[in-house]
């Protein structure tokens, strides 16, 4: 029984070792898997070839990466780190590695940019990106516009005053960059590689509300009503507070 499960497991190594992944130039691929451990003996993203990373993934480990120019690996926003692997690596020119927190939306904030750990133990790399930036965060909301008044009658009383609007709302902060942690041989020029860590910019203020037109005049037959004022438009809201700066860890092997 013991030699019958080594045998399972020496089998599904020996799957995975043989797990080859290609994006095609000018294409996007969500890489077809569920399992938050990874191994793939080559990946190879094409020119302009994009592949996205679900958020579930938390390890993966490649034996060969190939990078064409301006390639991207997009990685979901998550709370799990992900650490990813490569034994060897060759990176041509303008490519991404971007995993960017999420930008804020009604009824969620902003999330930070993902924490990612990047071990390359050998690598030929042109220009590679690595961008972990914050979430921008959500627009303040509207004011309401201000109410119309009410014009006056030939038998009752005077116009009423327009309504006020109301201030817009603040712009909600940004969200905090990322965390990175390089793992580099220690002769490694980091040169060709630039990392991203800015907090996402605050949301944009809302806009105040329209001012409520005043009640209109009016002609009778004995007299005239005067109109009623406009009332005041809103005032927009602030602008939301940047997030803060990530953080970059540079270790040598």
């Amino acid at each position: 029984m013991r030699n019958l499960a080594l045998l399972l497991c020496l089998a599904s190594a020996s799957a995975w070792a043989e797990n080859h992944l290609s994006v095609a130039s000018h294409s996007l691929l969500r890489l077809p898997v569920t399992e938050a451990r990874l191994q793939l003996a080559r990946l190879e993203v094409a020119e302009q070839g994009t592949l996205l990373i679900p958020a579930g993934v938390t390890e993966l480990h490649i034996g060969e990466l190939h990078l064409g120019p301006a390639a991207r690996i997009g990685i979901a926003p998550g709370e799990q780190p992900l650490r990813l692997e490569v034994l060897q690596a060759t990176v041509a020119a303008d490519v991404w590695i971007s995993a960017q927190g999420a930008p804020g939306g009604v009824l969620k904030p902003a999330t930070a940019g993902r924490e990612l750990s990047l071990r390359l133990q050998q690598a030929s790399i042109q220009s590679l990106t690595l961008d972990v930036r914050g979430g921008r965060g959500a627009p303040g909301y509207r004011g309401l516009d201000g109410a119309n008044g009410q014009a006056g009658g030939c038998t009752w009383g005077r116009a009423s005053h327009g309504h006020d609007g109301q201030n817009g709302g603040d712009g909600n902060p940004g969200a905090a960059g990322g965390r990175v942690r390089l793992e580099v041989p220690e002769a490694a020029s980091l040169e060709s590689i630039q990392v991203l860590l800015d907090g996402g910019a605050g949301g944009m203020p809302g806009v105040g509300g329209k001012a409520g037109r005043g009640g209109a005049s009016k002609g009778c037959l004995l007299y005239g009503v005067d109109g009623a004022a406009d009332g005041q438009p809103g005032q927009p809201g602030r602008q939301g507070s940047p997030g803060r700066e990530g953080e970059l860890q540079v270790v040598r092997f």
